[in-house]
């Protein structure tokens, strides 16, 4: 295994350093702190100890790592402390640019410390915080404002499709990877608000694929006989609907005469309620066939919940 310790904590590139390792097995499976003992050494007895002594207690090792956690690669990544009990091999990658930063080290216990309280302490700014609304703001700010003025947004959720990433008010704007999509301009500014709108409770936060497809599709079109039946039956939409239905259920075993008496009470008590005496008006036809529906879904329920007390 073979590492690259780097000292560049200093703004004179005259005192930088870099020493390439192999490591012994033995190091391998040691605490980190060795590695930083090492390189101390061989510093100070260079060149640029004589002007710059490093002591071993005073510094500590760092790896630049992504907020993921992966090794360099592309994207953000922020230097990460190792903690000096840390074994080398489960905390440092092979050939992996290790840095000797001032300041000094810390246990894995002192580590995990920190970080469990730096997320307690974010938990509870969360808490005291609202998020906006709108669509690709974010912005965060005190319960009950003051609201932020400078707020910048879209009007519709994202779409997520495919390879694609963009706004659903904003098609004509697309991304393909996630830094790309999110430096995307808003369409809309205004102030930033924690209540949503009126019916936005039921929209959804992201669209894909699906969404996309039943919005070019557009409305379900109708087959040639569904299309008279619903002539015939004064514009009723419910008429050729009730007409599979009655051919389906035959297929099934139930009776023609027996949908047929149904759906006839069901019209009577519509066309009642309704102060007509046409039962084959398209008002009629078209509620019928709602409250048809329901009782049909009320028996299947009725049959589910049947299996469930069997088992």
């Amino acid at each position: 295994m073979k590492v690259f310790l780097r000292y560049e904590d200093n703004d004179d590139d005259s005192l930088h350093k870099t020493l390439k390792i192999t490591l012994p097995k033995s190091w391998v499976s040691g605490p980190a702190s060795r590695l930083l003992e090492q390189f101390v050494e061989s510093y100070n007895a260079g060149a640029g100890g004589s002007a710059n002594q490093l002591a071993v207690d005073d510094m500590h090792l760092s790896v630049r790592r992504s907020s993921n956690g992966g090794v360099d690669g592309g994207g953000d990544t922020t230097l990460q402390d190792l903690p000096s009990d840390g074994i080398v091999i489960e905390t440092i990658s092979d050939r992996e640019d290790v840095y000797i930063c001032h300041g000094p080290s810390r246990t894995l216990t002192e580590i995990n410390a920190e970080r469990q309280s730096a997320i307690e302490k974010k938990k509870v700014d969360e808490e005291q915080l609202s998020r906006c609304v709108h669509f690709g703001c974010n912005q965060r700010f005190p319960r009950g404002g003051p609201y932020p003025t400078n707020c910048k947004y879209h009007t519709g959720p994202p779409v997520f499709h495919e390879t694609a990433k963009f706004w659903s008010c904003c098609p004509n704007k697309k991304a393909f990877d996630w830094e790309e999509f999110q430096s995307l301009p808003a369409c809309q500014s205004g102030t930033c608000t924690d209540v949503k709108d009126e019916g936005s409770e039921s929209q959804k936060q992201f669209l894909g694929g699906c969404d996309i497809r039943e919005k070019m599709n557009g409305p379900k079109l109708r087959s040639i006989d569904d299309f008279n039946a619903s002539v015939a039956a004064g514009g009723s939409e419910g008429a050729p609907v009730l007409e599979r239905l009655r051919s389906v259920l035959e297929e099934l075993g139930v009776e023609n005469e027996l949908f047929d008496q149904v759906l006839e009470g069901i019209k009577n008590e519509v066309a009642h309620k309704l102060t007509t005496t046409d039962c084959d008006d398209a008002l009629v036809v078209d509620e019928s066939m709602q409250i048809l529906g329901g009782k049909l879904k009320n028996a299947l329920k009725a049959i589910a919940v049947e299996q469930l007390r069997i088992k």
